[in-house]
């Protein structure tokens, strides 16, 4: 069953920047599980899109007014949720922000 992992916190420090996310997406690899993912630039470069009477109505910045945003996502193929909730936990965000795990349909 695939399974997207979405990534948020606040802005990450320098320093959990350059940790990446330290080998967990090489194991991934390494055992098949990975499908897709990738990073996101920072929240001020979204733009947000609404339809609304028809109108198409534009906004700078994310939908959403918190101070965590989604930094990335990742989609994942195994065996179950427990086997999604263990290999996200092992993402290193996990220790300062959090992990949405959410099934994927069909």
């Amino acid at each position: 069953m695939r399974y997207l992992l979405m990534i948020a916190g606040e802005e990450p420090t320098e320093e959990q920047q350059i940790a990446g996310c330290g080998g967990w997406t090489d194991d991934l690899l390494a055992r098949g599980m990975l499908v897709g993912g990738g990073g996101l630039h920072p929240p001020a470069t979204a733009t947000t899109v609404r339809v609304r009477g028809g109108d198409v109505l534009l906004s700078d910045g994310p939908f959403a007014e918190t101070k965590e945003q989604i930094g990335g996502f990742v989609m994942i193929d195994c065996a179950d949720l427990d086997e999604a909730v263990e290999i996200a936990s092992r993402h290193p965000a996990a220790a300062y922000g959090t992990i949405e795990v959410r099934p994927m349909l069909g």
